[in-house]
């Protein structure tokens, strides 16, 4: 049987389910197997209940592992009956099932939201002994003082002990941000004088998508954008002048208006060609009434959705005021917020340290990248984006801010990137943006460019010209020690994003060629595959250069370097020209590097499968084994690893260059957000290491 933790709310409104998430986030990086379990779920089908939901996609669990109990009509009819056994009976069964297949199962106890709270407080307690699991208990600081929340507090630990429950950790939820020290420094210690966490409101969370708003409402969308991501930050009825409207409209608000103001629809269409006026984030048009057929078309190009509502302009505001957006809604943003918030304000090792867990002895995809979040957030470091005008970066900027991963900077024209975020809600919020055609900062680095490319010809009116080229712009950044690292490419070619780089940032002592790799990351395991993005055809001392970096790179994200020369024949089998280049490079990277394992030339099956690799190359240490695989030359690398992705199902993170002073890495223009938040995320840890 595996360990289990119950989340239970102490009062009504904790926002519980944020926790349980964070809880998800720091067991799937520490251990194999999770498994989440719902004893109550409020809607019919306990497989679809939106938590259980969200669990499931972000952490890949089959519904073996996650999954609802009882529905609440279930549960309230075995309590009419005087039946209340039975509910722990049928939760204890499931829990178990789930459990025999884990090593901590994470369950989310109910909302306190029915009619008596007291009732499900004293349900949650029971069924938390009923499981053995210890609990986390979420008291609620919305509209409290900090005496009131260590009143609480303490309360609930006196209801807890009461009913015999294990107290694991308590935690504050929904605190007004401006106090959490404050409030942190009010909460008296409970017996084992252990931390008490304290987590901010998150306005992001609450806040509708105009997805949830239509959803809720039954919409029908008549023209606009798709896009039903755009948060809902408040309601404007529009009952008055257009100036005087315009006027009042901020960012964010939802437009409701009759279908006959043609006016009001003209001017909150007109409203988004400005970067200098709000945006809204949806409109809808009540009474049922359709627009002018003069105005249709012009709505139809708006950058936010058009709905239509059947009812009257106050049913429609009515009804949109009641709908509430919960962290389960799955909604990227609103999870990038609140793993920031958890991040900030909780400490994993010290959680993970009282639950006693056992390191996992596998890598998994996600947990590489949870992983390197982390190792990014530890350590922050500020990052250049220089295509501040493509959508995909700065969504890839918002989640993370969100997630507070580090300080960034996007280049642009400021009115044209706030236009652009705006138009598709993005938030720019705690981003700095910086044109090069308007900084000062292009005067000092057009001088400092044209000392350093003196030998070329280059002049100061030749390099204030480059640098209006962001890649050069941004790199100068990087060189200067502006920011820490670039990453640039969705909009630009490798040759583009890199050569400024090649120009003056220059590479390592003892380095003589900049190459890249790609993380593979397969169900079990991390691998690295280089080069398979920049040089073409290494000879014997490039790609032996190429097997040290990757080499390094790969122990500099957890990867312990166990190095296979690829080739057509294994050892001594074969010759041509080849594989003498591969046997070369083997012998250079053994004299330069003698504590690196190396094995070369090998073929990739004796490189990755023990059978195979015992038949060929018997007592090797590499052989089946291998961790980072070079390839002879770009055309087999690229193609082996598109194969690879596309066939196993790994998931590819990369190119990373490796081989400069300073980190610049480059995006495929074919991105997307994810892979740019990646990418970010590996440019933050490359930059620690080019500090020490």
């Amino acid at each position: 049987m595996s360990k289990g933790i119950y989340v239970s709310a102490t009062t009504p409104g904790s926002g519980k389910s944020l926790v349980a998430l964070g809880l998800a986030e720091a067991l799937h990086s520490h251990t194999d197997r999770i498994g989440f379990f719902k004893p109550v779920v409020a809607g019919e089908d306990p497989d679809e209940d939106p938590m259980v939901s969200l669990i499931r996609s972000r952490y890949g669990l089959s519904p073996d592992v996650c999954r609802g109990g009882l529905t609440a009509r279930e549960v309230r009819k075995y309590l009419a009956e005087g039946q209340r056994e039975e509910i722990g009976a049928r939760s204890v069964d499931l829990f178990s099932e789930i459990a025999s297949r884990c090593d901590i199962v994470i369950v989310e106890g109910t909302d306190l939201t029915g009619q008596d709270s007291a009732v499900e407080f004293a349900l949650n307690a029971r069924l938390a002994n009923d499981l053995g699991c210890p609990m986390v208990a979420v008291v609620t600081g919305r509209d409290r003082t900090p005496e009131e929340i260590a009143d609480a507090v303490d309360v609930a630990r006196k209801e807890l002990y009461a009913a015999h429950c294990s107290l694991l950790i308590m935690m504050v939820n929904r605190a007004d941000a401006e106090h959490l020290d404050e409030i942190s420094a009010a909460i008296r210690p409970g017996l084992s004088h252990r931390p008490v966490y304290v987590l901010p409101e998150i306005d992001e969370i609450s806040r509708p998508t105009t997805g949830e708003v239509s959803r809720a409402l039954a919409l029908r969308q008549i023209a606009g954008s798709a896009d039903m991501e755009r948060e809902v930050r408040g309601v404007k009825v529009a009952a008055m002048s257009v100036a005087n409207f315009i006027g009042a409209l901020a960012t964010g608000d939802l437009v409701i208006v009759p279908g006959d103001r043609a006016d009001i629809m003209v001017g909150a269409l007109a409203s988004t060609f400005s970067p200098e006026f709000p945006v809204p984030s949806a409109m809808i048009l009540t009474g049922g009434l359709s627009p002018d057929e003069h105005v249709l078309p012009l709505l139809a190009a708006a950058p936010f959705p058009v709905f239509s509502y059947p009812g009257d302009t106050y049913h429609a505001a009515r009804d949109v005021s009641l709908v509430r957006s919960e962290i389960w809604s799955g909604q990227r943003r609103k999870v990038a917020s609140a793993l920031g918030a958890w991040a900030k304000r909780v400490d994993d090792d010290e959680i993970l340290e009282r639950l006693n867990l056992p390191r996992p002895e596998t890598m998994t995809p996600l947990r590489f990248l949870h992983e390197l979040i982390g190792r990014a957030r530890a350590d922050r470091r500020h990052i250049v984006l220089p295509e501040g005008s493509d959508v995909r970066i700065l969504r890839a900027a918002e989640i993370l801010h969100r997630r507070d991963v580090c300080d960034l900077t996007l280049l642009g024209n400021d009115a044209q990137v706030r236009e652009i975020a705006g138009a598709n809600g993005v938030s720019l919020n705690g981003l700095r943006i910086i044109d090069p055609a308007t900084s000062p900062l292009r005067e000092r680095f057009a001088q400092e460019y044209a000392r350093l490319r003196a030998h070329r010809g280059v002049d100061v009116p030749r390099a204030l010209e480059a640098m209006l080229d962001v890649s050069y712009f941004g790199t100068m950044m990087v060189q200067l020690g502006i920011v820490d690292g670039m990453v640039s490419g969705a909009a630009h070619t490798t040759a583009h994003t890199i050569r400024p780089a090649l120009e003056f940032v220059k590479t390592r002592a003892g380095v003589k060629i900049v190459s890249s790799v790609f993380f593979m990351l397969l169900p079990d395991r991390v691998l690295v595959y280089g080069d398979c993005a920049v040089n073409p055809e290494p000879d014997a001392e490039e790609l032996a250069d190429i097997a040290i970096a990757s080499a390094e790179t790969g122990s500099q994200f957890g990867v312990e370097p166990r190095i296979a020369m690829l080739s057509y024949s294994t050892g001594g089998s074969g010759a041509g020209a080849t594989v003498d280049k591969v046997r070369r490079a083997t012998e250079l990277v053994r004299a330069r590097r003698p504590d690196l394992a190396v094995e070369g030339p090998i073929q990739y099956d004796a490189a990755v499968d023990a059978s195979i690799a015992a038949a060929k190359l018997p007592g090797s240490y590499v052989a089946g084994q291998a961790t980072v695989f070079i390839f002879p030359d770009l055309n087999t690398g690229n193609n082996t690893y598109k194969a690879v992705q596309q066939s196993a199902g790994a998931v590819a993170v990369g190119p990373v260059l490796q081989g400069l002073r300073k980190p610049v890495n480059d995006l495929s223009r074919g991105c997307t957000v994810e892979d740019i938040v990646n990418t970010v995320a590996i440019t933050a840890v490359q930059a620690q290491s080019s500090h020490r």
